[in-house]
């Protein structure tokens, strides 16, 4: 069993709950929200009703549509910011678990508030570029580490590359980039993306 095995999956919200609440504390029509995230309304409508489940991309530009950190997107209700000596410690399957099309997630130190960067803990559960529509970028930077099963990077600019347990890669995440296990077993890795500001690269073309 892995760590993600072991996760509370219920513990918090789906993503769609959490970005219709906000979007109304916020005041903000489908429109706006729409707009300010490069999404259509179509799609902002499906994910806040629970009819798709959005990609990592998608929570990104969901999160600076509405201005607030990715991890409050997972559920989060951090609650360490600001101040100098920040620490906090996440137990093994005490992380936030979140599922979308191609990947499972548990983000770790869910607790701090204003991260530079987002740590996840992550199955990969695409096993083809296929099953992917278009592999999109974002702002940012990542990095990921190979814990177990074996991992084929395909990115827009460069041939793909296959990663072994203790490879790793690290990569200008503006140009399109997609993971997707290279065995028939789901593939582990350790995943850390810089916090996103502002305006994404472009308008998502999943909507």
């Amino acid at each position: 069993m892995t760590q993600l095995d072991s996760v509370h999956e219920h513990k918090y919200p789906p993503v769609g709950v959490t970005v219709q609440k906000l979007r109304k504390q916020f005041r903000l029509t489908l429109n706006d929200l729409a707009q300010r995230a490069g999404l259509s309304i179509s799609a902002v409508s499906k994910i806040e009703n629970g009819q798709v489940s959005p990609t990592y991309d998608t929570i990104l530009r969901l999160s600076v549509g509405l201005g607030v950190d990715v991890t409050e997107l997972f559920g989060s209700t951090s609650s360490k910011s600001g101040a100098a000596g920040r620490l906090v410690v996440t137990r093994g399957g005490e992380g936030i678990l979140q599922r979308t099309p191609h990947y499972e997630y548990e983000l770790l130190g869910a607790d701090l508030a204003s991260k530079q960067f987002t740590p996840l803990l992550t199955r990969v559960r695409a096993h083809s570029i296929k099953e992917f529509s278009k592999i999109e970028g974002h702002l940012g930077e990542e990095f990921f580490y190979v814990l177990s099963g074996e991992v084929i990077l395909h990115t827009e600019h460069y041939a793909p590359v296959r990663l072994l347990p203790g490879d790793s890669s690290y990569y200008d995440s503006t140009m399109g980039h997609a993971l997707v296990s290279a065995s028939e077993e789901d593939a582990l890795i350790l995943w850390i993306a810089t916090r996103v500001h502002g305006v994404l690269v472009q308008p998502s073309s999943t909507g």
